[in-house]
């Protein structure tokens, strides 16, 4: 299965059980979390980066992200869990 059968190019949202999963959902909650994991971010950013985690939690346990893969990072596996 392609990127494509799930979003087709024209279409930029799903909706997974109830839950409305936008396109880039997971490339974004990758990218937040190397943000919220650097050291050497600022506290902005870092608080920044764990709103958008936050918020993008229900998309990504719609989808079955965490279902699959394990984050392998102990602080933010826990984090996760813990919203």
């Amino acid at each position: 299965m392609r990127a494509e059968d799930i979003l087709p190019m024209h279409i930029n949202q799903a909706d997974i059980d109830g839950v409305t999963v936008r396109k880039g959902t997971v490339g974004a909650f990758l990218a937040n979390a190397r943000v919220w994991r650097d050291p050497v971010a600022s506290a902005d950013a870092k608080a920044e980066a764990e709103r958008d985690i936050v918020e993008a939690l229900p998309a990504l346990r719609a989808l079955g992200l965490f279902d699959m893969l394990d984050i392998r990072d102990d602080a933010l596996r826990a984090f996760v869990a813990a919203h």
